[in-house]
């Protein structure tokens, strides 16, 4: 998916849509990103449902109140997105991801991971974040969670692929029966080929 379309999800994974919250992210003169704020960032995390309407509305309120730690926040966010992007993209390349970049991510893994606590709920156990709506990062951790079970199923990474749509850049996980899925969504990226393919056969 190449321009913003009402947050349209086609990664199949948390982590794969929440790194693909920059369009055209391959080309420097198109390349636009979503996240411009820290608003943006809980509205996409309500349409993403890492956030309740409730939620948002807190986080929204104490962001005000405090802008510079929002800020923080959001700045935060982008830089474990973009070390997500390149972690993926190796991935996806079949090359191993840097070694600074798992540094990194281990980083976001130590400081969220401290809250992780096993829950009993009815009848079963659940691994759950605990966090306060004090916490103006709190829909960071559903994300590097999402990223991390990612990472270490190992039959599961054969399926990263990152769309083969010039300069679009988005990783998305192919859940086809054959593995064949090539593009972020055939109604974008996928059609855009087509049009070529047809154009370059006229011509």
């Amino acid at each position: 998916m190449s321009e913003m379309n009402s947050y349209m999800m086609v990664g199949e994974r948390l982590c794969m849509d929440f790194i693909n919250t920059v369009s055209w992210r391959e080309s420097a003169e198109k390349r636009r990103d979503w996240f411009t704020s820290y608003d943006k960032l809980v509205d996409w995390c309500i349409h993403a449902e890492v956030l309740t309407e409730q939620q948002a509305k807190a986080l929204l309120l104490k962001a005000k109140e405090k802008p510079s730690e929002a800020g923080d926040v959001l700045k935060r966010a982008i830089e474990m997105r973009e070390v997500m992007y390149r972690i993926f993209k190796s991935i996806s390349k079949g090359t191993s991801p840097h070694s600074l970049d798992l540094e990194r991510l281990n980083d976001s893994v130590s400081q969220f991971y401290q809250t992780l606590r096993l829950i009993h709920e009815k009848d079963h156990y659940t691994l759950k974040f605990i966090h306060t709506e004090e916490n103006l990062d709190i829909m960071l951790p559903p994300i590097l969670q999402s990223a991390v079970d990612l990472v270490v199923s190992k039959n599961d990474l054969e399926r990263v692929k990152q769309c083969e749509g010039d300069s679009c850049g988005w990783l998305f996980f192919d859940t086809s029966r054959n593995r064949s899925r090539r593009w972020c969504s055939m109604a974008d990226c996928g059609n855009r080929a087509k049009a070529r393919r047809f154009y370059k056969k006229e011509k």
